[in-house]
């Protein structure tokens, strides 16, 4: 096995805000496995408040790479295991390098992934899209300028019940609310009502991940459904959740692949919780991964190539919510940016 890598620094066509602060740029990590002939590509963006930057999955990559290169990869459950344990605290170059053994084998049964999973692509439900907090007007402007099914709006300011108020006057599209930890209990509780008058769908990650003895309050009196999500970070975490949350939001950059993601909605289902899948502003390549999963899901948010003013693939397609996969074997995305290097 050959692995090679590229980093870049994606662009936003708006400054993205949510309650931690504002970025106009998306650092990214994209790997690929060559064997055979054929090659796979993984995504891992960098998140700041996760302390993985580019450079430290970079570092962790060229020292563990000669040992990777040496695994007889044949399927990718065993190959995120073998990863998992020799690279057991960077769960995003983990995930990166997860997504491309899924990439590479769908290529070698010549399958896109979903076929392999034996899942029917046609069922499942449309993405959201983002609009992240700025003025009321700004954010106004945003939705009108990308009409849409459903949009996610950011929230956690003080202004949040003018804020979801103002738009619903202006769209009668799904609301959904994502605070981003960004309230205490007694906010929350104060929010929820404005936020059931403007129809909103549910909310996600309302307090503070430590605040535990909150979100069972919250978790009682809400009359939103709640959906976790930084409370959510790796398959440990779901079990976790249950009477706390009514679903969970899977990240693959932060589980650390498609493997994990698959046992996570398994348990999820099986506590009777809703699955939503997230994005972490992916460009294709990992907005793709996340599309294979759609028919597991209640909720999906791959909004993440729409965000970017730039992408660096092909192969997928988002048209007002829906998501159109190119049938093609693996991630079924083409390469398209610059070249990757050993």
């Amino acid at each position: 096995m050959k692995i090679q890598h590229t980093t870049y620094n994606l662009r936003f066509k708006y400054p993205f805000t949510i309650s931690r602060g504002t970025k106009t740029h998306q650092p990214t990590l994209i790997v690929s496995l060559e064997q055979f002939g054929q090659t796979g590509y993984g995504e891992a963006p960098a998140i700041t408040y996760y302390h993985i930057p580019v450079d430290k999955m970079i570092a962790d990559l060229e020292l563990k790479k000669p040992v990777i290169e040496k695994f007889a990869f044949t399927e990718p459950s065993r190959f995120w295991h073998f990863l998992h344990h020799l690279i057991p605290d960077n769960p995003f170059l983990v995930c990166a390098l997860d997504i491309a053994g899924w990439d590479l084998y769908g290529k070698f049964q010549k399958k896109p992934l979903y076929a392999c999973w034996k899942l029917d692509i046609s069922e499942g439900p449309m993405t959201d899209y983002t609009i992240g907090i700025d003025s009321v007007e700004k954010m106004i402007e945003k939705m009108q300028a990308t009409p849409w099914p459903i949009y996610k709006i950011k929230l956690g300011t003080p202004d949040d019940a003018r804020i979801i108020r103002a738009l619903r006057k202006h769209t009668g599209a799904v609301l959904r609310v994502d605070a981003n930890s960004g309230w205490n209990l007694q906010q929350a509780l104060d929010l929820i009502p404005a936020l059931d008058e403007c129809g909103v769908e549910f909310i996600e990650q309302p307090l503070a991940k430590e605040d535990l003895a909150g979100m069972r309050v919250l978790f009682e009196k809400s009359s939103i459904p709640l959906i976790a999500d930084e409370s959510c970070v790796s398959e440990h975490d779901v079990e976790k959740c249950q009477g706390l949350f009514h679903g969970i939001n899977i990240k693959l950059t932060k589980c650390s692949g498609l493997t994990p993601a698959l046992r996570m909605i398994e348990t999820a289902r099986k506590l009777g919780m809703k699955v939503m899948a997230g994005s972490m502003n992916e460009s294709s390549i990992g907005s793709a991964a996340i599309g294979h999963l759609l028919p597991l899901l209640d909720y999906v948010d791959m909004d993440g190539p729409l965000l970017l003013d730039e992408d660096i693939a092909t192969g997928l397609l988002i048209e007002k919510g829906r998501v159109f996969l190119s049938g093609k074997p693996g991630l079924g995305i083409e390469y398209t940016g610059h070249p990757l290097h050993a």
